[in-house]
């Protein structure tokens, strides 16, 4: 029976398979597991049964191994099997065992003679076998029978490579003694993955149908052809002995007396036969099972690290138990308070490095966004000293008047002040807009609890809706509290005497302009207000096409270079009378894109010159710092009276007046503009986003415990019952299998692995796929080119002969890339 202390190593794996099979396919680990690969008819059915001592595989013409069968062999005072699909039923009927594979295999394959991957488990107690591991492949074809795919040949190919190539697999290679040993296709596939034939034992059925005065002896004394494990000779039942039900025990008591008896194996029969295969199985499978048995045990204990916080976490967990719902909905309660203050105030455990969110997509409304929307209020000039132009005419009616009247400046500065509104009304909707949106991304960590998570975000959301109206009253007011007093008396307001002494900026421009002329800069001209790579898109081809520059914006020019080493400097464009616009995003386009233009060509012969930024965030950058620099966007301002451009002032006592009250108002409301942009911010953030926090870390738990449904709120949604389940039990089957490998010792002894031999003789199986039909279907596999028939019973010299005809460097790859293994040794 071989070494007893290698025998106790091939339980393990059976237990381990047992343990592993519980938790699904997330735990299949590839096991150390002898694959049994051979032609159709090759007599792979016979060898497994002699090997359980019972009938128990389906037969029958054509294919009838369809899906691979794992068949573990276990040692026992009693005879029955069990199926991994079929939990807790013992099948003691062998012919039982026999339909339900029938039925397990057209379950899943359907009745068209197709195959299938899906393994099927049997489990065999016997006190009549060897504890061994065995998966039972499909016999190798080529041709299609029937309804059979096109590329039968290829998949069949696949499914046992998939098993084969895997370094912890040991190949059993059945091939019939009375067909041709060099043309093997099991011996080919194993040459493929095993090219130093370590993990290959041939096996050599049908001895007694060989012609009479031929032999296999020079094969089996591993002369002729060799390989480097050798061969064993089995003898199985022939069909009339299965139709005639001949018992399986007679049947091996005549293969021992066919080995005693001929004269040419009889010297080797205690190297021959059923027992004896059994037995080097056993051994071999035993050495590399403690080989592969450390790495194997480092294997499941990475994964049982990764997951025993998570399963620790739920076996605390009762569903039932309400003091562990209040407690659970306590913790959920908590985390989502500290994820999102950590998401507002920028200390989350995990940084985006993609996208802005939470408050740093508010700090860029605060700061971009809402700046932005208050210039866009400023930018008309023309609009502007229209409005001037016709408040002091309006208020002096039919008179002449000789003074600046005050109370046109009053006029425009309550209606500028009015116009704060829309934009301060938009900005508190900006910000509630993301706090909802960083409520969403917190909340998603409560879809374990589809009922907490819809409460929760209810009555955050309406916390949120209540303070953003708290906050647009109290914006609303401060806008109403400027316009009830107009403070002439700030410290900062410039006053008449200073507004009509600086009555005319388009000189200091022109000053500016000169200075710079005769080599002296002005001071504004030197700062730089942004940098970054624009593309202008609406060149011609002939002029090089869209192209991306180097564009500079200071406060008198808009300047490009080739690159940012700012070298080469390829216009300089002034920002006297520009403006800008925006380009509408087209159906097969969603560039985001601006036009500069001025009242003649912006550049060259060109009109407008559109630029390319590379996201709308770079957009409204530029587009503010444009505003910055004085570049204001396109506007066309024409009343129901047909009132469109400010008309020629033909009175220079009326012009002086407006550009007085323009002065004015202008420095007026930069002292509104600089305060609202200090108090919007400070409003919302205490009105709206501390209010919301104090909600969800303070009032929240205690509004869903006011609800009445608390044990309710915390039902699991069945998506997470079944990950719960599915951890909980793979954890613990991972335990229960290193549990098996920890109580097991590994000092035991190992067989020597024999030296080299010269497989040259196999040629690799290689097949080139067909072309692919018209239909997209592949056509027949083509046959392997075959060697003269009556190689086999040469002499050792016709060995070397067919070495030196076939020989060649076997490939280094299957003819497939095939799935990623464990590197387990």
């Amino acid at each position: 029976m071989g070494n007893r202390g290698m025998e106790d190593l091939i339980p393990l794996v059976n237990r381990l398979q047992h343990a592993l099979g519980s938790a699904g396919q997330s735990c299949s680990l590839h096991l150390p597991q002898i694959a049994v690969v051979g032609g159709q008819s090759a007599g792979k059915s016979s060898v497994l049964e002699n090997f359980v001592g019972r009938d128990f595989l389906p037969r029958g013409s054509g294919m009838v191994t369809r899906r691979p069968l794992i068949l573990q062999l276990l040692t026992a005072d009693t005879e029955h099997g069990e199926f991994l699909h079929c939990k807790g039923k013992k099948f003691t009927d062998f012919e039982e065992i026999c339909r339900e594979i029938e039925a397990e295999t057209q379950r899943i394959t359907g009745s068209n003679k197709g195959i299938s991957p899906v393994p099927i488990n049997l489990r065999i107690y016997s006190p009549n076998v060897l504890n061994l591991t065995l998966v039972d492949l499909p016999g190798i074809t080529k041709v299609p029978v029937g309804d059979q795919p096109a590329d039968i040949e290829y998949q069949i190919r696949d499914m046992i490579m998939q098993y084969i190539c895997k370094d912890n697999c040991l190949i059993l290679a059945v091939t019939p003694a009375n067909t041709d040993l060099a043309n093997s296709d099991a011996l080919k596939l194993a040459k493929d993955v095993d090219p130093q034939g370590q993990r290959t034992i041939g096996v050599i059925t049908k001895l007694d149908l060989m012609d009479k005065g031929t032999d296999a002896r020079n094969i089996l004394e591993n002369r002729l052809l060799p390989l480097r494990r050798g061969y064993i000779g089995v003898v199985n039942r022939s069909q009339k002995d299965v139709v005639g039900k001949k018992d399986i025990k007679a049947a091996l008591l005549a293969e021992k007396d066919f080995f005693l008896s001929h004269p040419s194996y009889k010297h080797m029969a205690e190297s021959m036969g059923t027992p004896y295969l059994q037995k080097t199985l056993n051994q071999q499978l035993t050495n590399h099972i403690r080989e592969s048995l450390p790495a194997f045990r480092s294997h499941l204990q990475s994964q049982l690290l990764s997951l025993n916080k998570e399963a620790e976490e739920f076996k605390q967990f009762s569903p039932d138990d309400p003091a562990r719902r209040t407690k659970t909905l306590l913790q959920l309660a908590q985390r989502l308070a500290g994820d999102f203050e950590k998401l507002i105030e920028g200390s989350g455990d995990t940084v985006d490095t993609v996208n802005l969110s939470g408050g740093a997509k508010i700090n860029r409304i605060f700061h971009v966004r809402f700046p932005y929307e208050l210039v866009q209020i400023e930018s008309d000039e023309k609009k502007l000293r229209q409005e001037i132009n016709y408040a002091i005419r309006n208020i002096h009616g039919v008179r002449t008047g000789l003074f600046t009247p005050d109370m046109a400046f009053e006029a425009i500065v309550k209606k500028q002040l009015s116009c704060l509104k829309r934009p301060c009304i938009k900005f508190v909707d900006m910000v509630s807009q993301e706090l909802i949106s960083t409520l969403y991304q917190c909340i998603n960590k409560l879809s374990s609890f589809p009922k907490l998570q819809e409460e929760t975000e209810r009555l955050v959301t309406t916390e949120i809706r209540e303070q953003e109206s708290k906050c647009k009253e109290q914006v609303l007011m401060l806008i109403e509290i400027q316009l009830a007093y107009i403070n002439t008396k700030h410290e900062d307001f410039i006053g008449f005497t200073t507004a009509q002494q600086t009555s005319n900026q388009a000189n200091k421009k022109t000053h500016a302009g000169m200075a710079a002329n005769h080599g002296v800069a002005a001071p504004s001209r030197l700062i730089v207000i942004r940098k970054g790579w624009l593309t202008i898109s609406n060149l011609g081809i002939m002029r090089g096409g869209a192209r991306k520059y180097w564009f500079i914006l200071s406060a008198e020019s808009l300047s490009w270079f080739r690159d940012d080493e700012e070298k080469e400097k390829k216009y300089m464009l002034p920002l006297d009378n520009l403006r800008f616009r925006d380009v509408e995003k087209t159906f097969m386009s969603s560039k985001c894109v601006f036009a500069l233009f001025n009242t003649e060509n912006v550049y060259k012969d060109y009109k407008s010159l559109e630029l390319v930024c590379g996201s709308q965030e770079a957009l409204d950058s530029w587009k503010a710092s444009l505003l910055q620099a004085g570049v204001y966007p396109e506007k066309v301002a024409v009343d129901e009276q047909g009132n469109g451009a400010p008309e020629n002032f033909i009175d220079p006592q009326l012009e002086r007046q407006v550009e007085t009250i323009r002065n004015l108002v202008e420095s007026y409301m930069s002292i509104i503009y600089k305060t609202i942009k200090d108090l919007m911010p400070k409003t919302i953030m205490h009105l709206m986003i501390n209010s919301v926090k104090e909600f969800i870390s303070s009032e929240l738990l205690a509004q869903l415990y006011a609800l009445g449904e608390c044990s309710a709120l915390m039902d699991e949604s069945t998506e997470q019952q079944k990950y719960r389940e599915e951890v909980l039990r793979k954890h613990a089957a991972l335990k229960e299998a290193l549990a098996v490998i920890g109580k097991f010792s590994t000092s035991t002894c190992t067989t020597p692995l024999p030296p080299p031999v010269d497989s040259s003789w196999i040629r690799p199986s290689s097949p080139t796929l067909p072309k692919k039909t018209s239909v997209g279907v592949r056509g027949h596999a083509p046959s392997v080119p075959r060697v003269p028939s009556n190689a086999s019973s040469k002499s050792t010299g016709s060995l070397q002969q067919i070495a030196r005809q076939h020989h060649r460097a076997p490939p280094s790859v299957p003819r497939r890339h095939l799935p990623a293994i464990p590197n387990v040794k």
